[in-house]
């Protein structure tokens, strides 16, 4: 957002001789050369200041400087008329965001504009829309979304002229990346800013955008009940492999052991279990089968 400085009006006329002086208008007699010619007011200090910012900005390249006789001239118009002072205002902020985004600064734009307009409602059109632009190639449209939707709702904004270039704006860089359709249907049904063709053209697009929010909300439950599923699988495999490598590991042990302890240990946990007299006539058999299958292993 670049200013061209040109040279600067002069507040007094040199007098030439070789040309007469014109009449002025609603005067019955022509001027005389003794009666005193009257300056143009020289500018403000502000004024000033913004033709050296914007000099500072495009000439030198040097965006620190601009920026900070931005904020000079904005401490300077404390004192003058809001009236008369709107537009270099709005030139002040223009100069001063493109400083910033110059210097990779472009989160502190939305802040260092409002600490001089306090609310949104107050914000400039053209001011706002560079926000929303730069915000929006920054993919950070989120940052603007209640600043723009404050100016938008205001009714001493929408009757400006600019206000439905601001609506379709908002709608396009901001609602619709957002995913905000209620928002954006609310927008654009109640506003008198979008034609009826228009208005049927977004709905539509709102509409798409809702389907594909549906398959997206469907498909990703999908994924998870399968991931659910999965993980559930794969965990009574791992418990199945853990009881097979303890199985393992007892039959191994327990083949590692010597033959006769083995035995031993077999005959001892049998008497305890069991509770009989070895002694006893009864307890033969069992015996005879216990040595044949101790034989077998």
């Amino acid at each position: 957002m670049s200013e061209e400085t040109g040279p600067r009006p002069r507040l007094a006329m040199k007098s030439d001789s070789s040309t007469p002086a014109a009449p002025l208008r609603g005067l019955g007699a022509p001027l005389r050369s003794s009666e005193p010619v009257c300056a143009a007011p020289p500018p403000s200090a502000a004024v000033v200041l913004l033709e050296e910012a914007a000099d500072l900005l495009v000439v030198h390249l040097d965006f620190r400087g601009a920026l900070q006789t931005c904020e000079r001239a904005w401490r300077s118009l404390a004192n003058d008329d809001a009236g008369t002072s709107l537009e270099v205002k709005c030139s002040l902020c223009v100069v001063g965001i493109q400083a910033l985004a110059e210097m990779n600064r472009w989160q502190e734009v939305l802040s260092w504009v409002l600490q001089y307009y306090q609310v949104p409602e107050k914000l400039p059109p053209k001011v706002l829309e560079l926000c929303v632009l730069l915000y929006s190639k920054m993919q950070e449209p989120g940052a603007v979304l209640e600043v723009v939707s404050a100016w938008l709702q205001d009714p001493a904004n929408q009757g400006l002229p600019e206000y439905r270039a601001l609506a379709e704006l908002h709608l396009q860089r901001v609602l619709l990346p957002l995913g905000c359709l209620s928002e954006a249907e609310e927008l654009v049904v109640g506003s008198a800013a979008f034609s009826e063709e228009e208005r049927l053209d977004v709905l539509q697009t709102m509409n798409k955008a809702r389907q594909q929010q549906k398959h997206q909300h469907s498909g990703s439950e999908e994924a998870q009940k399968l991931n659910q599923e999965g993980s559930s699988s794969h965990k009574f495999l791992s418990l199945m492999v853990l009881l097979r490598r303890l199985w393992d590991s007892t039959v191994s042990h327990f083949f590692s052991m010597p033959f006769r302890k083995s035995l031993l240990a077999a005959l001892i946990l049998c008497l305890l279990v069991v509770r009989f007299d070895p002694a006893s006539p009864s307890s033969l058999p069992f015996l005879y089968k216990l040595a044949q299958l101790f034989h077998r292993i």
